[in-house]
């Protein structure tokens, strides 16, 4: 089984394999994003803690699919906008025409915090009520 960490570094380049896929199909490739504030992106456009973005040649200036982030320029509602986002903070990338793609499994900080503490001894790192009790179920949404 892939933990969390081990994941996070093969998820770059399953993202730029997508994405290279979309664009020798002649699709449009989009990217479904969980928004926190390490996430950089237009505020007035994100719903519900996601934002979807077009993620296309002809819609983006400058793309960088690093190890790390994911970064380009473009234009919202005519307004340039500087976008980063923390490759761990993608959930899906899809082609907008036919919705194929890959969306990316959300894992339960109370299942890596354990994995992390496993060597400590139990006094050392109590994982808070307020954080066991959130469960956070991702979604993802077509636009068409």
């Amino acid at each position: 089984m892939i933990t969390a960490p081990e994941f996070n570094q093969f998820k770059p380049y399953l993202l730029r394999a997508t994405y290279e896929w979309c664009c020798d199909q002649g699709f449009t490739p989009y990217v479904s994003v969980m928004v926190d504030e390490t996430v950089q992106v237009p505020g007035e456009f994100v719903t519900d803690g996601e934002i979807t973005l077009n993620v296309g040649a002809e819609a983006t200036n400058g793309l960088v699919f690093s190890n790390d982030t994911l970064e380009f320029n473009a234009r919202f509602s005519g307004i340039p906008r500087e976008v980063r986002v923390p490759v761990t903070h993608i959930i899906a990338i899809f082609a907008r025409e036919n919705g194929e793609g890959l969306v990316f499994p959300a894992f339960d900080i109370t299942d890596a915090l354990e994995a992390i503490a496993a060597d400590l001894p139990s006094e050392a790192l109590a994982v808070p009520e307020t954080v066991q009790a959130k469960k956070t179920k991702l979604t993802l949404r077509i636009i068409k």
